[in-house]
């Protein structure tokens, strides 16, 4: 059997998406469910890659849930649906960000930071080495902040890309800038990402890591 290309795969989500759609429209608690269950992941961390909070994050997401579930009349279809719900989570990750660097500027309190969970990055191969396995699960966690740290325009992008997997053209789609622009963006992160890495353990393990 021929593998699907990605025009027939991009169908059959579309078609998955349409019946999502119209069952939640029809008030079907499964397909609330089935949503939440299907984009949680990838919600969240984008939500907390913009952010860098749990705590904001969480309410990010559950208020772009709130946005989407009560203008589905506006999703067309044009896009996946985890495309349309992954930019109405930005969209609202961005706001919360502006308004905390308002408040900032205005002398407010900043928003307490609470302790990140380690971003699931694919790793090389799978090893039954205890020692190496450690030693991965810390340069993750050093990557979470690495990437923390890292300019909007480039974090977004690399968590786009690197982290949650999307193409480019869905990168692109999602950010509303030309592809080009996507991979210019992703070849600057990773090369800041590497940069630190390179200055704070050498090239200790860095064939773990996509970027």
């Amino acid at each position: 059997m021929k593998e699907r290309t990605r025009t027939q795969v991009a169908a059959s989500v579309a078609l998955d998406d349409a019946a999502l759609v119209a069952r939640i429209r029809a008030r079907d608690a499964d397909a609330f469910r089935t949503v939440m269950q299907r984009y949680n992941q990838r919600l969240y961390r984008v939500a907390r890659g913009i952010l860098r909070n749990d705590g904001e994050a969480e309410d990010a997401v559950q208020e772009a849930y709130v946005r989407a579930f009560s203008h589905l009349a506006d999703f067309r279809g044009e896009s996946s649906l985890a495309t349309w719900l992954t930019r109405i989570v930005m969209n609202e990750a961005l706001g919360r960000l502006r308004l905390q660097r308002r408040m900032v500027d205005r002398g407010g309190p900043p928003s307490n930071v609470s302790e990140a969970e380690i971003i699931q990055f694919p790793l090389a191969g799978k090893t039954d080495d205890p020692e190496r396995t450690l030693a991965q699960r810390e340069i993750l966690n050093l990557v979470q902040k690495i990437t923390d740290e890292l300019p909007d325009v480039y974090r977004i992008v690399f968590m786009t890309r690197v982290i949650e997997g999307m193409s480019v053209e869905d990168t692109a789609e999602l950010l509303g800038i030309p592809p080009e622009t996507v991979k210019t963006r992703l070849h600057r992160a990773r090369r800041l990402v590497r940069e630190q890495l390179d200055k704070q353990i050498g090239p200790v393990l860095m064939d773990a890591f996509p970027f």
